[in-house]
Protein backbone atom coordinates (compact mmCIF):
# COMPACT_ATOMS: atom_id res chain seq x y z
CA UNK A 1 0.00 0.00 0.00
CA UNK A 2 1.26 3.81 -0.80
CA UNK A 3 -0.46 4.96 2.12
CA UNK A 4 -1.35 4.40 6.41
CA UNK A 5 -3.69 6.88 6.41
CA UNK A 6 -5.94 8.81 4.29
CA UNK A 7 -5.39 12.66 3.79
CA UNK A 8 -8.49 13.57 5.47
CA UNK A 9 -8.28 11.33 8.34
CA UNK A 10 -4.99 12.67 10.56
CA UNK A 11 -5.88 14.23 13.54
CA UNK A 12 -4.25 15.56 17.29
CA UNK A 13 -4.20 12.11 18.20
CA UNK A 14 -1.75 11.05 15.31
CA UNK A 15 0.82 13.13 16.16
CA UNK A 16 3.98 11.85 16.55
CA UNK A 17 3.40 9.14 13.90
CA UNK A 18 5.07 8.43 10.84
CA UNK A 19 2.88 7.94 8.02
CA UNK A 20 2.54 7.44 4.38
CA UNK A 21 0.10 9.44 2.06
CA UNK A 22 -1.12 9.26 -1.38
CA UNK A 23 -3.12 11.53 -3.19
CA UNK A 24 -3.26 14.67 -5.49
CA UNK A 25 -1.21 18.09 -5.09
CA UNK A 26 -4.51 20.65 -4.47
CA UNK A 27 -2.56 23.23 -3.54
CA UNK A 28 1.49 24.31 -3.40
CA UNK A 29 2.99 27.29 -1.72
CA UNK A 30 6.84 28.57 -1.19
CA UNK A 31 7.06 30.16 2.25
CA UNK A 32 11.15 31.55 3.25
CA UNK A 33 12.81 28.29 2.11
CA UNK A 34 10.12 25.90 3.38
CA UNK A 35 7.65 24.39 0.66
CA UNK A 36 4.00 23.74 1.86
CA UNK A 37 1.92 20.91 -0.43
CA UNK A 38 -1.47 20.38 0.49
CA UNK A 39 -2.05 17.01 -0.56
CA UNK A 40 -5.41 15.53 -1.41
CA UNK A 41 -7.34 12.28 -1.52
CA UNK A 42 -11.06 11.29 -1.08
CA UNK A 43 -11.12 11.57 2.50
CA UNK A 44 -9.92 15.15 2.78
CA UNK A 45 -6.88 17.54 2.67
CA UNK A 46 -3.46 17.96 4.90
CA UNK A 47 -0.82 19.95 4.74
CA UNK A 48 2.38 18.83 4.11
CA UNK A 49 5.72 21.10 4.74
CA UNK A 50 9.11 20.18 2.94
CA UNK A 51 12.04 21.86 4.95
CA UNK A 52 15.35 21.50 3.18
CA UNK A 53 17.52 20.87 6.57
CA UNK A 54 15.35 17.43 6.94
CA UNK A 55 15.77 16.20 3.60
CA UNK A 56 17.57 18.27 0.61
CA UNK A 57 16.20 15.43 -1.82
CA UNK A 58 12.60 15.91 -0.89
CA UNK A 59 12.70 19.58 -0.61
CA UNK A 60 14.20 19.63 -3.90
CA UNK A 61 11.22 17.41 -5.71
CA UNK A 62 8.42 19.55 -3.59
CA UNK A 63 9.50 22.84 -5.51
CA UNK A 64 9.29 21.12 -8.59
CA UNK A 65 5.25 19.84 -8.00
CA UNK A 66 2.84 21.22 -9.24
CA UNK A 67 -1.32 21.37 -8.88
CA UNK A 68 -2.96 17.60 -9.75
CA UNK A 69 0.80 15.89 -9.75
CA UNK A 70 0.20 12.55 -7.75
CA UNK A 71 2.44 12.13 -5.27
CA UNK A 72 3.77 9.84 -2.40
CA UNK A 73 4.60 10.94 0.59
CA UNK A 74 6.30 9.37 3.98
CA UNK A 75 6.43 11.97 6.89
CA UNK A 76 5.60 12.51 10.77
CA UNK A 77 2.45 14.09 12.03
CA UNK A 78 2.79 17.25 13.92
CA UNK A 79 1.15 19.98 15.44
CA UNK A 80 1.35 23.34 13.11
CA UNK A 81 3.16 26.28 14.84
CA UNK A 82 1.03 28.39 17.52
CA UNK A 83 -1.18 30.74 15.33
CA UNK A 84 -1.12 28.64 12.22
CA UNK A 85 -4.27 26.09 12.95
CA UNK A 86 -7.04 26.59 10.48
CA UNK A 87 -9.89 25.74 11.76
CA UNK A 88 -12.09 25.08 8.58
CA UNK A 89 -10.31 22.35 7.36
CA UNK A 90 -10.71 18.80 9.35
CA UNK A 91 -6.76 18.31 9.50
CA UNK A 92 -6.39 21.70 9.96
CA UNK A 93 -4.47 21.27 13.86
CA UNK A 94 -1.77 19.17 12.65
CA UNK A 95 0.62 19.17 9.60
CA UNK A 96 2.69 16.10 7.79
CA UNK A 97 6.85 16.91 7.89
CA UNK A 98 7.96 15.50 4.35
CA UNK A 99 10.82 13.36 4.92
CA UNK A 100 10.51 11.08 1.90
CA UNK A 101 9.19 12.93 -1.23
CA UNK A 102 8.46 10.57 -4.65
CA UNK A 103 6.26 11.90 -7.77
CA UNK A 104 3.85 9.06 -8.90
CA UNK A 105 2.82 11.05 -11.50
CA UNK A 106 2.83 14.17 -13.52
CA UNK A 107 -0.21 15.83 -14.63
CA UNK A 108 -1.20 18.61 -17.33
CA UNK A 109 -2.96 21.76 -16.25
CA UNK A 110 -6.64 20.79 -16.28
CA UNK A 111 -8.97 22.83 -18.25
CA UNK A 112 -10.62 23.88 -14.87
CA UNK A 113 -9.89 24.38 -11.21
CA UNK A 114 -10.64 20.77 -9.64
CA UNK A 115 -9.18 22.36 -5.59
CA UNK A 116 -11.99 25.14 -5.79
CA UNK A 117 -15.91 25.30 -6.57
CA UNK A 118 -16.13 27.33 -10.03
CA UNK A 119 -18.86 27.80 -12.55
CA UNK A 120 -17.47 25.81 -15.90
CA UNK A 121 -19.27 24.83 -18.41
CA UNK A 122 -21.27 21.73 -18.01
CA UNK A 123 -20.25 20.64 -21.82
CA UNK A 124 -16.20 20.98 -20.42
CA UNK A 125 -17.13 19.28 -17.31
CA UNK A 126 -19.12 16.52 -18.99
CA UNK A 127 -16.21 15.88 -21.53
CA UNK A 128 -13.44 15.79 -19.06
CA UNK A 129 -15.68 14.02 -16.20
CA UNK A 130 -12.55 12.12 -14.83
CA UNK A 131 -11.91 15.23 -13.54
CA UNK A 132 -15.10 16.70 -12.65
CA UNK A 133 -15.21 13.89 -10.32
CA UNK A 134 -12.60 14.83 -8.17
CA UNK A 135 -13.76 17.93 -6.99
CA UNK A 136 -14.74 17.77 -3.96
CA UNK A 137 -18.64 18.35 -4.82
CA UNK A 138 -19.00 15.55 -7.00
CA UNK A 139 -16.85 13.06 -4.37
CA UNK A 140 -19.46 13.93 -2.02
CA UNK A 141 -22.15 13.42 -4.04
CA UNK A 142 -20.65 9.67 -5.17
CA UNK A 143 -20.11 9.33 -1.65
CA UNK A 144 -24.01 10.22 -0.95
CA UNK A 145 -25.37 8.27 -3.59
CA UNK A 146 -23.37 5.00 -2.59
CA UNK A 147 -24.42 5.75 1.39
CA UNK A 148 -28.42 5.82 0.08
CA UNK A 149 -28.16 2.78 -2.21
CA UNK A 150 -26.22 0.48 0.46
CA UNK A 151 -28.39 1.94 3.32
CA UNK A 152 -31.46 0.75 1.25
CA UNK A 153 -29.64 -2.85 0.61
CA UNK A 154 -29.30 -3.30 4.11
CA UNK A 155 -32.76 -1.89 4.84
CA UNK A 156 -34.87 -4.32 2.96
CA UNK A 157 -32.73 -7.00 3.50
CA UNK A 158 -33.82 -6.59 7.18
CA UNK A 159 -37.37 -6.52 6.25
CA UNK A 160 -37.12 -10.15 4.33
CA UNK A 161 -36.19 -8.98 1.21
CA UNK A 162 -34.51 -10.97 -1.72
CA UNK A 163 -32.40 -8.88 -3.96
CA UNK A 164 -33.08 -10.96 -7.60
CA UNK A 165 -31.18 -9.72 -10.45
CA UNK A 166 -33.33 -9.69 -13.73
CA UNK A 167 -32.16 -9.88 -17.72
CA UNK A 168 -31.17 -6.87 -19.26
CA UNK A 169 -31.68 -8.16 -23.01
CA UNK A 170 -35.56 -9.19 -22.95
CA UNK A 171 -38.74 -8.98 -25.23
CA UNK A 172 -39.63 -5.96 -26.79
CA UNK A 173 -42.69 -5.03 -25.22
CA UNK A 174 -43.78 -1.35 -26.17
CA UNK A 175 -44.85 0.19 -22.79
CA UNK A 176 -45.36 3.83 -23.42
CA UNK A 177 -41.49 4.97 -23.81
CA UNK A 178 -39.41 3.76 -26.95
CA UNK A 179 -37.36 0.76 -26.53
CA UNK A 180 -33.82 0.38 -27.07
CA UNK A 181 -33.42 -2.78 -29.26
CA UNK A 182 -30.36 -4.48 -29.64
CA UNK A 183 -30.10 -6.61 -32.35
CA UNK A 184 -29.13 -10.08 -32.70
CA UNK A 185 -26.48 -11.42 -34.38
CA UNK A 186 -27.25 -15.28 -34.23
CA UNK A 187 -31.15 -15.05 -35.54
CA UNK A 188 -31.05 -12.06 -38.22
CA UNK A 189 -33.75 -9.79 -38.41
CA UNK A 190 -34.62 -10.44 -34.46
CA UNK A 191 -33.85 -8.19 -31.61
CA UNK A 192 -33.72 -7.52 -27.81
CA UNK A 193 -34.69 -4.92 -26.23
CA UNK A 194 -33.35 -3.12 -23.29
CA UNK A 195 -35.94 -3.17 -20.43
CA UNK A 196 -37.82 0.11 -19.40
CA UNK A 197 -38.19 -1.32 -16.37
CA UNK A 198 -38.66 -5.01 -14.66
CA UNK A 199 -42.04 -4.92 -14.47
CA UNK A 200 -43.12 -7.56 -15.91
CA UNK A 201 -40.26 -9.90 -14.53
CA UNK A 202 -40.99 -8.76 -10.61
CA UNK A 203 -44.42 -9.86 -11.41
CA UNK A 204 -43.46 -13.42 -12.48
CA UNK A 205 -41.02 -13.50 -9.48
CA UNK A 206 -44.45 -13.50 -7.24
CA UNK A 207 -45.69 -16.05 -9.24
CA UNK A 208 -42.89 -17.81 -8.43
CA UNK A 209 -43.33 -17.77 -5.19
CA UNK A 210 -40.41 -15.26 -3.88
CA UNK A 211 -43.11 -13.25 -2.57
CA UNK A 212 -40.50 -10.26 -1.73
CA UNK A 213 -38.88 -9.07 -4.34
CA UNK A 214 -36.11 -6.15 -4.61
CA UNK A 215 -33.72 -4.77 -7.06
CA UNK A 216 -31.41 -2.05 -7.85
CA UNK A 217 -32.46 -2.10 -11.33
CA UNK A 218 -30.79 -0.01 -14.11
CA UNK A 219 -33.71 0.85 -16.93
CA UNK A 220 -33.40 2.59 -20.11
CA UNK A 221 -36.31 4.45 -22.33
CA UNK A 222 -35.49 6.25 -25.59
CA UNK A 223 -37.67 9.34 -24.51
CA UNK A 224 -36.97 13.29 -24.77
CA UNK A 225 -34.38 14.45 -22.06
CA UNK A 226 -34.58 17.22 -19.61
CA UNK A 227 -33.03 17.91 -16.09
CA UNK A 228 -35.07 14.79 -14.39
CA UNK A 229 -34.17 12.27 -17.31
CA UNK A 230 -31.53 9.91 -18.75
CA UNK A 231 -31.56 7.25 -21.67
CA UNK A 232 -30.20 4.98 -18.83
CA UNK A 233 -31.33 5.51 -15.43
CA UNK A 234 -31.42 3.45 -11.67
CA UNK A 235 -34.51 2.38 -9.99
CA UNK A 236 -35.33 0.81 -6.64
CA UNK A 237 -37.53 -2.23 -7.85
CA UNK A 238 -39.71 -3.67 -5.05
CA UNK A 239 -42.68 -6.23 -5.60
CA UNK A 240 -44.24 -8.08 -2.45
CA UNK A 241 -47.27 -10.89 -2.86
CA UNK A 242 -50.36 -10.15 -0.33
CA UNK A 243 -50.63 -6.90 -0.28
CA UNK A 244 -53.04 -4.30 -0.33
CA UNK A 245 -52.32 -0.43 -1.08
CA UNK A 246 -51.70 0.93 2.06
CA UNK A 247 -49.05 -2.46 2.74
CA UNK A 248 -46.30 -1.00 0.34
CA UNK A 249 -46.81 2.64 0.94
CA UNK A 250 -46.19 1.70 4.51
CA UNK A 251 -42.65 0.03 3.72
CA UNK A 252 -41.70 2.98 1.17
CA UNK A 253 -42.44 5.42 4.21
CA UNK A 254 -40.55 3.44 6.77
CA UNK A 255 -37.49 2.85 4.72
CA UNK A 256 -37.45 6.35 3.56
CA UNK A 257 -37.62 7.91 7.05
CA UNK A 258 -35.43 5.98 8.73
CA UNK A 259 -32.75 5.91 5.36
CA UNK A 260 -33.37 10.42 6.44
CA UNK A 261 -32.97 9.90 10.11
CA UNK A 262 -30.02 7.81 9.81
CA UNK A 263 -28.33 9.62 6.88
CA UNK A 264 -29.37 13.19 7.07
CA UNK A 265 -29.89 14.11 10.67
CA UNK A 266 -31.64 17.35 11.24
CA UNK A 267 -33.22 18.24 7.83
CA UNK A 268 -36.72 18.61 8.32
CA UNK A 269 -39.09 16.07 6.93
CA UNK A 270 -43.01 15.07 7.23
CA UNK A 271 -43.97 13.50 10.15
CA UNK A 272 -45.06 9.33 9.18
CA UNK A 273 -47.78 8.57 7.74
CA UNK A 274 -47.02 10.95 4.80
CA UNK A 275 -49.88 12.81 3.82
CA UNK A 276 -52.61 11.09 1.41
CA UNK A 277 -53.44 13.21 -1.70
CA UNK A 278 -56.10 12.20 -4.23
CA UNK A 279 -55.61 12.75 -7.78
CA UNK A 280 -58.38 15.07 -7.94
CA UNK A 281 -57.67 17.44 -4.71
CA UNK A 282 -54.11 17.57 -5.78
CA UNK A 283 -55.06 18.65 -9.14
CA UNK A 284 -57.27 21.51 -7.77
CA UNK A 285 -55.27 22.85 -4.79
CA UNK A 286 -51.93 22.89 -6.68
CA UNK A 287 -52.81 22.34 -10.12
CA UNK A 288 -50.34 19.39 -10.20
CA UNK A 289 -50.05 15.45 -9.36
CA UNK A 290 -46.71 16.66 -7.78
CA UNK A 291 -47.24 18.67 -5.42
CA UNK A 292 -44.74 20.69 -3.24
CA UNK A 293 -46.39 20.88 0.00
CA UNK A 294 -43.40 22.56 1.68
CA UNK A 295 -45.54 26.22 1.33
CA UNK A 296 -48.76 27.54 0.66
CA UNK A 297 -49.89 29.46 -2.01
CA UNK A 298 -53.24 27.00 -2.95
CA UNK A 299 -55.17 27.17 -6.13
CA UNK A 300 -58.59 29.12 -5.66
CA UNK A 301 -61.32 28.34 -8.08
CA UNK A 302 -63.50 31.07 -8.68
CA UNK A 303 -65.74 30.32 -11.44
CA UNK A 304 -68.84 30.64 -10.04
CA UNK A 305 -68.18 34.37 -9.16
CA UNK A 306 -66.26 34.86 -12.56
CA UNK A 307 -69.63 34.35 -14.28
CA UNK A 308 -71.38 36.83 -15.26
CA UNK A 309 -68.99 39.43 -13.48
CA UNK A 310 -68.81 41.79 -16.52
CA UNK A 311 -65.15 40.89 -17.34
CA UNK A 312 -65.48 39.93 -20.85
CA UNK A 313 -62.32 37.89 -20.31
CA UNK A 314 -63.77 35.43 -17.18
CA UNK A 315 -66.94 35.33 -18.55
CA UNK A 316 -65.50 34.10 -21.74
CA UNK A 317 -63.47 31.09 -20.55
CA UNK A 318 -66.79 30.00 -17.81
CA UNK A 319 -69.00 30.22 -21.20
CA UNK A 320 -66.16 27.59 -23.11
CA UNK A 321 -66.53 25.23 -20.47
CA UNK A 322 -63.47 26.50 -18.73
CA UNK A 323 -62.36 27.55 -15.35
CA UNK A 324 -61.05 31.00 -13.87
CA UNK A 325 -58.80 30.31 -10.45
CA UNK A 326 -56.16 32.72 -8.65
CA UNK A 327 -53.44 31.95 -6.25
CA UNK A 328 -52.86 34.75 -3.46
CA UNK A 329 -48.87 36.03 -3.55
CA UNK A 330 -48.92 36.89 0.23
CA UNK A 331 -47.01 40.42 0.71
CA UNK A 332 -46.52 41.14 -3.32
CA UNK A 333 -48.64 43.76 -3.52
CA UNK A 334 -45.62 46.25 -4.55
CA UNK A 335 -44.76 44.36 -7.34
CA UNK A 336 -44.32 46.66 -10.84
CA UNK A 337 -46.54 46.25 -13.89
CA UNK A 338 -42.76 44.84 -15.55
CA UNK A 339 -42.57 42.14 -12.67
CA UNK A 340 -46.16 40.99 -13.55
CA UNK A 341 -45.92 41.02 -17.21
CA UNK A 342 -42.39 38.99 -17.13
CA UNK A 343 -45.06 36.63 -14.88
CA UNK A 344 -47.20 36.57 -17.57
CA UNK A 345 -44.57 35.86 -20.32
CA UNK A 346 -43.38 32.71 -18.13
CA UNK A 347 -46.52 31.01 -18.44
CA UNK A 348 -47.27 31.83 -21.96
CA UNK A 349 -45.68 28.67 -23.34
CA UNK A 350 -48.15 26.62 -21.46
CA UNK A 351 -51.18 27.61 -22.99
CA UNK A 352 -52.64 30.61 -20.79
CA UNK A 353 -53.55 33.66 -22.98
CA UNK A 354 -52.42 36.14 -20.23
CA UNK A 355 -52.39 36.76 -15.96
CA UNK A 356 -55.10 38.93 -14.75
CA UNK A 357 -54.09 40.55 -11.27
CA UNK A 358 -55.02 42.28 -8.42
CA UNK A 359 -52.91 43.77 -6.11
CA UNK A 360 -54.47 45.34 -2.90
CA UNK A 361 -52.39 48.83 -1.76
CA UNK A 362 -52.03 49.45 1.79
CA UNK A 363 -53.89 52.37 0.95
CA UNK A 364 -57.05 50.43 0.17
CA UNK A 365 -57.17 51.23 -3.51
CA UNK A 366 -57.03 48.30 -5.77
CA UNK A 367 -54.62 48.28 -8.51
CA UNK A 368 -55.53 45.84 -11.01
CA UNK A 369 -56.15 44.83 -14.47
CA UNK A 370 -59.96 44.01 -14.13
CA UNK A 371 -61.03 45.35 -11.02
CA UNK A 372 -63.18 48.06 -12.66
CA UNK A 373 -65.13 45.84 -14.34
CA UNK A 374 -66.60 43.78 -11.07
CA UNK A 375 -69.10 44.92 -8.83
CA UNK A 376 -67.97 46.13 -5.71
CA UNK A 377 -69.78 43.22 -3.98
CA UNK A 378 -68.37 40.60 -6.66
CA UNK A 379 -64.68 41.78 -6.48
CA UNK A 380 -64.84 41.49 -2.21
CA UNK A 381 -66.15 38.00 -3.01
CA UNK A 382 -63.17 37.45 -4.35
CA UNK A 383 -61.00 38.99 -1.99
CA UNK A 384 -62.27 37.01 0.85
CA UNK A 385 -62.08 33.89 -1.20
CA UNK A 386 -58.68 34.45 -1.44
CA UNK A 387 -58.04 35.25 1.97
CA UNK A 388 -56.33 38.49 0.64
CA UNK A 389 -55.58 41.54 3.12
CA UNK A 390 -53.97 44.46 2.16
CA UNK A 391 -50.33 44.37 0.33
CA UNK A 392 -51.05 40.89 -1.13
CA UNK A 393 -51.05 40.26 -5.15
CA UNK A 394 -53.66 38.02 -6.56
CA UNK A 395 -53.21 36.72 -9.91
CA UNK A 396 -55.48 34.74 -12.18
CA UNK A 397 -55.66 32.57 -15.20
CA UNK A 398 -58.96 31.97 -17.24
CA UNK A 399 -59.40 29.32 -20.15
CA UNK A 400 -59.49 25.38 -20.17
CA UNK A 401 -58.81 23.48 -17.30
CA UNK A 402 -55.74 22.00 -18.17
CA UNK A 403 -54.28 25.25 -19.10
CA UNK A 404 -55.37 27.01 -16.21
CA UNK A 405 -54.06 24.35 -13.89
CA UNK A 406 -50.62 23.70 -15.92
CA UNK A 407 -50.25 27.42 -15.78
CA UNK A 408 -50.65 28.15 -12.18
CA UNK A 409 -49.04 25.37 -10.80
CA UNK A 410 -45.95 26.52 -13.09
CA UNK A 411 -46.02 29.98 -11.55
CA UNK A 412 -46.64 28.81 -7.93
CA UNK A 413 -43.53 26.96 -8.10
CA UNK A 414 -41.54 29.63 -9.91
CA UNK A 415 -42.84 32.16 -6.94
CA UNK A 416 -42.05 29.59 -4.16
CA UNK A 417 -38.34 29.72 -5.31
CA UNK A 418 -38.15 33.36 -5.89
CA UNK A 419 -39.87 34.42 -2.72
CA UNK A 420 -37.85 32.24 -0.71
CA UNK A 421 -41.55 30.18 0.81
CA UNK A 422 -39.85 27.32 1.69
CA UNK A 423 -36.58 26.19 3.95
CA UNK A 424 -34.51 24.73 1.32
CA UNK A 425 -33.27 21.68 3.40
CA UNK A 426 -36.90 20.38 4.23
CA UNK A 427 -38.01 17.51 2.99
CA UNK A 428 -42.06 17.22 2.01
CA UNK A 429 -43.26 13.60 0.97
CA UNK A 430 -46.64 12.64 -0.06
CA UNK A 431 -48.43 10.57 -1.67
CA UNK A 432 -51.07 10.89 -4.66
CA UNK A 433 -53.79 8.36 -5.14
CA UNK A 434 -56.87 7.31 -6.59
CA UNK A 435 -55.58 8.32 -10.36
CA UNK A 436 -57.83 7.93 -13.18
CA UNK A 437 -57.26 4.07 -14.78
CA UNK A 438 -57.03 5.09 -18.27
CA UNK A 439 -56.82 8.46 -19.55
CA UNK A 440 -58.55 9.30 -23.23
CA UNK A 441 -56.23 9.83 -26.16
CA UNK A 442 -58.26 12.31 -28.74
CA UNK A 443 -55.77 11.85 -31.03
CA UNK A 444 -55.64 8.07 -31.28
CA UNK A 445 -58.88 7.67 -30.73
CA UNK A 446 -58.36 5.05 -27.68
CA UNK A 447 -58.08 4.77 -24.16
CA UNK A 448 -54.38 4.90 -22.82
CA UNK A 449 -53.39 3.62 -19.28
CA UNK A 450 -52.47 6.28 -16.61
CA UNK A 451 -49.62 4.42 -15.37
CA UNK A 452 -48.82 1.18 -16.90
CA UNK A 453 -51.54 -1.31 -18.30
CA UNK A 454 -50.76 -4.08 -15.60
CA UNK A 455 -52.47 -1.86 -13.14
CA UNK A 456 -55.54 -3.20 -11.24
CA UNK A 457 -58.92 -1.21 -11.25
CA UNK A 458 -60.19 -0.30 -7.88
CA UNK A 459 -62.93 -3.23 -6.97
CA UNK A 460 -65.64 -0.54 -6.63
CA UNK A 461 -64.83 0.70 -9.88
CA UNK A 462 -64.81 -2.36 -12.09
CA UNK A 463 -68.26 -2.27 -13.31
CA UNK A 464 -66.94 1.60 -14.73
CA UNK A 465 -65.00 -0.31 -17.33
CA UNK A 466 -67.95 -1.36 -19.29
CA UNK A 467 -69.86 1.84 -18.97
CA UNK A 468 -67.90 4.73 -18.13
CA UNK A 469 -63.78 3.69 -18.25
CA UNK A 470 -62.47 6.95 -17.62
CA UNK A 471 -64.19 7.21 -14.28
CA UNK A 472 -62.73 4.06 -13.02
CA UNK A 473 -59.80 4.28 -10.60
CA UNK A 474 -56.16 2.60 -10.44
CA UNK A 475 -54.68 1.11 -7.22
CA UNK A 476 -51.98 3.29 -8.19
CA UNK A 477 -49.62 5.80 -5.83
CA UNK A 478 -47.30 7.99 -6.89
CA UNK A 479 -44.47 9.07 -4.02
CA UNK A 480 -43.90 13.31 -4.24
CA UNK A 481 -40.97 14.43 -2.65
CA UNK A 482 -40.45 18.37 -2.61
CA UNK A 483 -42.78 18.76 -6.12
CA UNK A 484 -40.91 15.81 -7.99
CA UNK A 485 -42.22 12.26 -8.56
CA UNK A 486 -40.00 10.35 -7.01
CA UNK A 487 -41.80 6.88 -6.58
CA UNK A 488 -44.71 5.11 -8.42
CA UNK A 489 -46.47 2.08 -8.33
CA UNK A 490 -49.56 -0.24 -8.37
CA UNK A 491 -51.35 -2.99 -7.03
CA UNK A 492 -51.11 -5.13 -9.99
CA UNK A 493 -53.97 -7.41 -11.74
CA UNK A 494 -53.52 -10.88 -11.18
CA UNK A 495 -56.26 -12.48 -12.99
CA UNK A 496 -56.22 -13.24 -16.51
CA UNK A 497 -59.37 -12.64 -17.77
CA UNK A 498 -59.24 -9.15 -16.05
CA UNK A 499 -55.94 -8.33 -17.63
CA UNK A 500 -57.21 -9.42 -20.98
CA UNK A 501 -59.98 -7.28 -20.70
CA UNK A 502 -57.62 -4.03 -20.42
CA UNK A 503 -55.83 -5.44 -23.47
CA UNK A 504 -59.38 -5.08 -24.95
CA UNK A 505 -59.82 -1.79 -23.51
CA UNK A 506 -56.82 -0.08 -24.61
CA UNK A 507 -57.58 -1.48 -28.10
CA UNK A 508 -54.89 -3.76 -27.83
CA UNK A 509 -56.40 -6.85 -29.85
CA UNK A 510 -55.94 -10.33 -27.99
CA UNK A 511 -53.54 -11.77 -30.67
CA UNK A 512 -50.94 -8.89 -30.50
CA UNK A 513 -51.38 -9.07 -26.78
CA UNK A 514 -50.86 -12.91 -26.51
CA UNK A 515 -47.84 -12.47 -28.92
CA UNK A 516 -45.90 -9.82 -27.16
CA UNK A 517 -47.27 -11.21 -23.38
CA UNK A 518 -48.24 -14.41 -23.30
CA UNK A 519 -45.76 -15.67 -21.32
CA UNK A 520 -47.42 -13.32 -18.07
CA UNK A 521 -50.56 -14.51 -19.25
CA UNK A 522 -50.07 -18.03 -19.51
CA UNK A 523 -48.41 -17.09 -15.74
CA UNK A 524 -51.34 -15.53 -14.48
CA UNK A 525 -53.19 -19.42 -15.05
CA UNK A 526 -51.21 -20.78 -12.38
CA UNK A 527 -51.94 -20.09 -9.13
CA UNK A 528 -50.87 -16.22 -9.47
CA UNK A 529 -51.39 -13.88 -5.53
CA UNK A 530 -52.10 -10.94 -5.01
CA UNK A 531 -49.62 -8.81 -5.49
CA UNK A 532 -48.32 -4.83 -5.73
CA UNK A 533 -45.22 -3.20 -5.97
CA UNK A 534 -43.45 0.25 -5.77
CA UNK A 535 -40.47 1.83 -8.17
CA UNK A 536 -38.49 4.38 -7.14
CA UNK A 537 -36.11 7.21 -9.11
CA UNK A 538 -32.96 6.66 -7.06
CA UNK A 539 -31.32 9.43 -9.33
CA UNK A 540 -34.04 12.02 -8.74
CA UNK A 541 -33.92 11.13 -5.19
CA UNK A 542 -30.12 11.75 -4.56
CA UNK A 543 -30.78 14.91 -6.61
CA UNK A 544 -33.00 16.09 -3.70
CA UNK A 545 -31.32 14.77 -0.94
CA UNK A 546 -28.12 16.29 -2.28
CA UNK A 547 -29.90 19.49 -3.10
CA UNK A 548 -28.38 19.45 -6.72
CA UNK A 549 -29.99 21.06 -9.78
CA UNK A 550 -30.06 18.06 -12.38
CA UNK A 551 -29.94 14.18 -11.86
CA UNK A 552 -26.67 14.22 -14.00
CA UNK A 553 -24.88 16.14 -10.54
CA UNK A 554 -25.59 12.22 -8.65
CA UNK A 555 -24.43 10.20 -11.42
CA UNK A 556 -20.72 9.12 -12.40
CA UNK A 557 -21.16 9.41 -16.32
CA UNK A 558 -23.90 10.96 -17.50
CA UNK A 559 -25.21 11.49 -21.08
CA UNK A 560 -26.06 15.21 -21.59
CA UNK A 561 -29.45 16.78 -22.45
CA UNK A 562 -29.08 15.61 -26.26
CA UNK A 563 -28.62 12.25 -24.43
CA UNK A 564 -24.70 11.98 -25.81
CA UNK A 565 -21.28 10.92 -23.92
CA UNK A 566 -19.29 13.48 -24.70
CA UNK A 567 -16.61 11.71 -23.14
CA UNK A 568 -16.49 8.68 -25.34
CA UNK A 569 -17.90 9.80 -28.05
CA UNK A 570 -21.13 7.65 -28.07
CA UNK A 571 -23.31 6.97 -30.04
CA UNK A 572 -21.30 6.50 -32.70
CA UNK A 573 -21.09 5.18 -36.70
CA UNK A 574 -21.25 1.33 -36.53
CA UNK A 575 -18.27 -0.20 -38.49
CA UNK A 576 -19.47 -1.69 -41.88
CA UNK A 577 -18.24 -5.45 -40.22
CA UNK A 578 -20.39 -5.56 -37.56
CA UNK A 579 -23.29 -4.26 -39.56
CA UNK A 580 -22.93 -7.11 -41.47
CA UNK A 581 -22.61 -9.33 -38.77
CA UNK A 582 -25.59 -8.40 -37.64
CA UNK A 583 -27.58 -8.28 -41.03
CA UNK A 584 -28.06 -4.27 -40.78
CA UNK A 585 -27.72 -1.45 -43.08
CA UNK A 586 -27.93 2.19 -42.95
CA UNK A 587 -30.75 3.85 -45.24
CA UNK A 588 -30.40 7.27 -45.60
Amino acid sequence: MYKTHGCGDLRAEHVGQRVELAGWVNRRRDHGGLTFVDLRDRSGVVQTVSNPELSQEAHAIAEQVRSEWVLHIVGEVRVRPEGMANPNLPTGEVEVEIQELEVLNQAKTPPFKINEESEVDEMVRLKYRYLDLRRERMQRNLELRYNVIKFIRDELGQRGFWEIETPILFKATPEGARDYLVPSRLYPGEAYALPQSPQQLKQLLMVAGVERYFQIARCFRDEDQRGDRQPEFTQLDIEMSFVEREDVMELLEGVYSSLIEKLFPGRPVSVVPWPRLTYQESMDRFGSDRPDLRFGMELVNITDLAEGSGFKIFEGAVEAGGEVRGINCVGCGHFSRREIDELTEMIKPFGAKGLAYLALQESGEPRSSFAKFLPSDRLDAVIKRLDANPGDLLLFVAGERDIVLESLSRLRAHLGERLELYDPDALSFCWVIDFPLVQWDAEGQRWDPSHHLFTAPMPEDLSLLDSDPGKARGLQYDLVLNGEETAGGSIRIHDRGLQEKIFELIGLDLDTARERFGHMLTAFEYGTPPHGGVASGLDRLCMILAKEPNIREVIAFPKNQAARDVMAGAPSEIEPKQLEELHLRIVE
